[in-house]
């Protein structure tokens, strides 16, 4: 079992003291100190691309609510468990939690090693940051409330790897024009997805870097105004560099955030629980047009499944039933 406590990297990077920690019994150690420097965009900072591994993913969990601490520890075990998985970083953002509470919290491992970056800001495009400890060409941003099945996220990464320039998905949602208002709109369309949400979602490593340092000017500053959207500006910017939409995969994550479920604790601080989330994402999108100078999310109409399987109609026994489905008279 690995436990380790890693300080924060900030953007821009600050040099830390280094400190070794004991946690139930672990020896736990804070990351190595950085070259002091201004610039996080200096790409000698990372890896170079071809020094990433291609048979792994990067596990970036966003954790804020100490409500969530045992369901988050649950969700990073689980991660461990895969072979898929590298490394898996809890990048703790409420700054209002003293390492003590971090540290009550025995964050075991059944494989890959669990890092915690407690992170000197809250905004949420510190969920985003190029960090030199990622080791692999794709990342897995998740919230601290979704789960998914160790062979659903096996299928998802096959599928980001065959669709590297796109993002790969389970939460999917829409953009639409209001001609009456000159406005877009967030929703839900039934036949098609231009968004995937940072619920959790598989991207290429390389679209942190893009994120932080080749986006239009004012994008960041706009989501730490609104403290939304951080989501829909990754969507802006991987379709505007693919010119293609994110990618829908077929399966079944438990969201313990979700308004819906019937554990108040757990949903009620969630962004989407908000009055008026809605509208604020739309004005978010009509924000982000603007900056952008241009509509780069890009629609898509298709879900990848795992199996394939014969969808022919037959007569059987006076009904229309799959041909492969056995009746009595077979």
């Amino acid at each position: 079992f690995f436990f380790f406590f890693f300080t924060t990297i900030a953007f821009p990077y600050e040099e830390e003291e280094q400190e070794e920690l004991h946690v139930h019994g672990s020896s736990a150690f804070a990351s190595p100190a950085l070259t002091r420097t201004n610039n996080a965009c200096d790409r000698t900072l990372y890896p170079a691309p071809w020094q990433l591994r291609s048979d792994q993913l990067t596990v970036l969990i966003n954790g804020f609510a100490q409500t969530r601490l045992s369901l988050l520890r649950h969700i990073a075990l689980v991660y461990s468990a895969s072979s898929l998985v590298h490394s898996v970083f809890v990048l703790w953002a409420n700054t209002s939690t003293h390492w003590s509470a971090l540290r009550t919290v025995d964050f075991l491992s059944s494989g890959a090693p669990i890092f915690v970056v407690k992170q000197d800001t809250s905004s949420l495009n510190g969920r985003f940051l190029p960090r030199s400890y990622v080791k692999t060409r794709a990342v897995l941003i998740c919230d601290d409330d979704i789960a998914i099945e160790l062979n659903a996220l096996g299928f998802a990464f096959q599928v980001w790897k065959e669709n590297e320039g796109r993002i790969v998905g389970f939460f999917p949602r829409s953009h639409e024009y209001q001609i009456s208002k000159q406005s877009w709109i967030y929703t839900v369309h039934p036949d098609r997805y231009s968004v995937m949400l940072t619920k959790l979602m598989i991207l290429a490593t390389e679209f942190l870097y893009l994120y932080s340092c080749d986006m239009p000017e004012g994008v960041a500053e706009y989501i730490d105004e609104v403290n939304n959207c951080e989501d829909i500006a990754m969507n802006f910017l991987v379709s505007n560099k693919s010119g293609q939409g994110p990618l829908l995969v077929d399966g079944r994550p438990r969201d313990w955030g979700d308004t819906r479920n019937s554990e108040p604790e757990l949903s009620g601080n969630s962004l989407s629980s908000r009055s008026e989330h809605m509208k604020a994402r739309g004005d978010c999108i009509t924000k982000f047009h603007k900056l952008w100078g241009s509509m780069p999310l890009r629609y898509s109409y298709s879900k990848a499944t795992e199996g394939v399987q014969d969808q022919v109609q037959c007569q059987k026994s006076g009904s229309l039933v799959p041909c492969n489905q056995h009746t009595v008279d077979d």
